[in-house]
């Protein structure tokens, strides 16, 4: 990721991401600022399921790329040594 935490994150960078990521990393996937995540996160009205563990927040990626409109289906699809003929 990048060492900038106000950069959008790319899309290769968010399918990089591990199965939970923190506040901040969710947030810049969101494009919303750190202080807005935290208080949505408070608020209990963050845009995905939110995980609170101990005085933590955690994400889970894929609740996190489901609210950004990315899901497990594939985004390509394509045929490996197959003949149509």
């Amino acid at each position: 990721m990048s060492s900038d935490d106000r950069t959008p994150l790319s899309f290769m960078e968010a399918f990089d991401l591990p199965v939970v990521v923190n506040v901040p990393t969710a947030a810049r996937a969101l494009g919303i600022c750190l202080t807005t995540a935290y208080r949505l996160a408070r608020e209990d009205v963050f845009p995905c399921k939110i995980l609170r563990i101990g005085n933590k927040y955690r994400v889970p990626t894929l609740e996190l790329m489901r609210a950004i409109g990315m899901d497990e289906r594939a985004a390509y699809t394509f045929t490996l040594g197959v003949d149509d003929s």
